[in-house]
């Protein structure tokens, strides 16, 4: 809280010293008319007529510190704050294959470690807009550009595999559904950063078609191979021994990332456990950086009615007992 007219505050100060010269006047008043014995006089008069004064001065100080408080106008501001400059427009592409549930990720399997790094990712961004894409044979927006991290969030909380029914790996069909996404936000920067652990082997357009697209639009794709070398425990459901493992052979198409990747002026990362992809993220994190100018501002709110009111009905409360319950008598 500030006040605009402050000068008002040193009126304030010299109220008590007003209310001690007054006491101080009263005291030395003497009566005009000397009695033998005023005893008389104190008993009917002297206690009822000195309360009485004194409840009319503290209204009479309580209604002045009330209205120079009202004329400093005090006022209550808030601060808030204008971005001048767009942020990063990102997509985050998942894949969501049934070879993500391989375990190599160690306690864990590769989606779902993508999902908590991508969570840190999300959470360390401000000012930047992200989406989400997932995709096996079939890709579709999980979560549309926005700022609202907490949506964004929940959406991938509730990524699953196999979530797009029909298995496989449509790389190329992914970065499609990406760029028609990015292509008229208007954002300076727009990345795709593009997580999965196999080859494009489902989908009509291919991944290097996409990427010249991409490329074309102005948006930059990063890719992340996910997976262990040599291949990876792969869980399945036995309906005779249950649960066990089985081998899954390693089918990262490298060549191809790092292809789409340089083509639009990206990186290609290779994720082997999830320190790695942690890493990875933080890296794309530290490139893809935007310079944010904001402009600061308050809007204040004037709150001198707050005191205003009180005074006045103070000092009309004063004004209606001294002419009438307690006023004087001649």
């Amino acid at each position: 809280m500030r006040f605009a007219n402050p000068v008002f505050l040193l009126f304030i100060l010299l109220v008590p010293l007003l209310a001690w010269y007054q006491e101080g006047q009263r005291r030395r008043k003497r009566a005009a008319v000397s009695f033998s014995d005023t005893g008389l006089i104190k008993e009917i008069a002297g206690k009822g007529k000195e309360k009485s004064e004194k409840l009319l001065r503290i209204l009479r100080f309580i209604s002045l510190f009330f209205l120079l408080l009202a004329f400093a106008r005090p006022q209550a501001g808030q601060k808030g704050e204008e971005v001048l400059t767009k942020g990063i427009d990102i997509m985050l592409v998942l894949d969501t294959s049934t070879s993500m549930r391989a375990e190599d990720f160690k306690p864990h399997n590769r989606l779902y470690v993508a999902k908590e790094v991508s969570k840190e990712f999300i959470k360390g961004r401000k000012n930047d807009r992200i989406g989400i894409i997932v995709f096996s044979a079939l890709s579709f927006t999980q979560c549309p550009l926005t700022l609202d991290y907490g949506a964004v969030l929940d959406f991938l909380e509730h990524v699953e595999i196999g979530m797009t029914a029909t298995d496989g790996t449509a790389i190329g069909t992914a970065i499609t559904t990406a760029v028609n996404r990015l292509k008229d936000t208007g954002a300076k920067t727009r990345i795709i950063i593009l997580l999965t652990d196999g080859r494009n082997n489902m989908g009509e357009i291919d991944p290097i078609t996409a990427a010249k697209v991409a490329q074309a639009m102005g948006l930059k794709i990063y890719t992340i191979g996910a997976g262990a070398p040599g291949g990876a425990l792969y869980p399945i459901d036995d309906p005779i021994f249950g649960k066990r493992y089985v081998k899954l052979s390693e089918d990262l198409d490298e060549g191809t990332l790092s292809a789409v990747a340089q083509e639009t002026g990206g990186l290609y990362f290779r994720a082997t456990s999830s320190e790695g992809l942690r890493s990875i993220f933080r890296k794309i994190d530290q490139m893809e950086k935007t310079e944010i100018k904001i402009k600061e501002y308050t809007n204040y709110t004037e709150l001198f009615t707050w005191f205003l009111w009180p005074g006045i009905i103070v000092f009309v409360i004063e004004i209606l007992l001294r002419n009438t319950y307690l006023r004087k008598v001649p």
